[in-house]
């Protein structure tokens, strides 16, 4: 089945609507209170593959200013990458890199195995949504909650702290995807920003009618010292392995 063609999703600007547990009937956790329920919901309406995802293969192009390479790839049962047809060592690694962090974000693992050490508790609330912040194993991490959608993470992850906020998602009908976010990682610390903002667009796709839904194109745009680098992932003649 080739999906080359296929026209993009619909996707949403992350709103505050009355299926949003954090605010249905004007209901926001007051600061201090228990969020767990919420925060659930949330983490709970993301989308994930099936246990039998099976794995799929297609063509990938890169894309940097007028450069532009194209190659091929299998993504296993495993979730484990394997590109093919790229001379450039860098540009086989990025792509295999934006492969398997796609990947390993649709693992479906539940709340209690993910977040079971952890505690929730309210915070403010903004235009982005309410605060969660994260006691027990996770304590130092936040996050903001709004319609059901995880719009902004703050982790601390291998002496780094990243920061997403996301903007627009993907409603696949069983689960969203985020669609337009941006990362930005800083100095635990210091706060000291570590590299230029990247902005990411992704795009994904059915790879069946029945799914899984996978990644169809990604664009990322990084500042760096006033110059913004971009680059495009493109994945095409999507098929599911027998």
């Amino acid at each position: 089945m080739t999906l080359a063609s296929s026209p993009a999703p619909a996707t949403s600007a992350v709103s505050t609507a009355a299926s949003n547990p954090a605010v249905a009937g004007g209901s926001v956790p007051a600061p201090g209170s228990d969020c767990t329920a919420a925060f659930r919901a949330a983490y709970e309406n993301r989308y994930t593959w099936d246990p039998g995802f099976g794995g799929y293969r297609g063509r990938c192009m890169w894309e940097q200013g007028e450069r532009r390479l194209e190659g091929s790839f299998t993504v296993g049962a495993d979730l484990k990458a394997t590109v093919e047809g790229f001379d450039d060592e860098e540009v086989h690694k990025a792509v295999a890199s934006q492969l398997w962090e796609v990947a390993i974000h649709r693992v479906r693992r539940s709340f209690e195995q993910t977040h079971g050490a952890n505690t929730f508790t309210a915070g403010d609330t903004d235009a982005v949504g309410t605060e969660v912040i994260v006691g027990g194993k996770g304590e130092g991490d936040r996050y903001r909650i709004k319609d059901r959608v995880v719009t902004m993470v703050h982790r601390h992850i291998h002496g780094t702290v990243v920061t997403i906020f996301t903007g627009s998602v993907t409603d696949t009908g069983h689960g969203y995807l985020s669609h337009q976010y941006t990362s930005q990682y800083s100095d635990p610390a210091t706060g000291a920003l570590r590299g230029g903002l990247s902005r990411f667009t992704d795009t994904f796709v059915p790879l069946t009618e029945a799914g899984p839904w996978v990644l169809g194109e990604r664009v990322i745009e990084t500042d760096s010292e006033g110059d913004s680098g971009r680059q495009s992932f493109r994945f095409e003649d999507l098929q599911p392995l027998a």
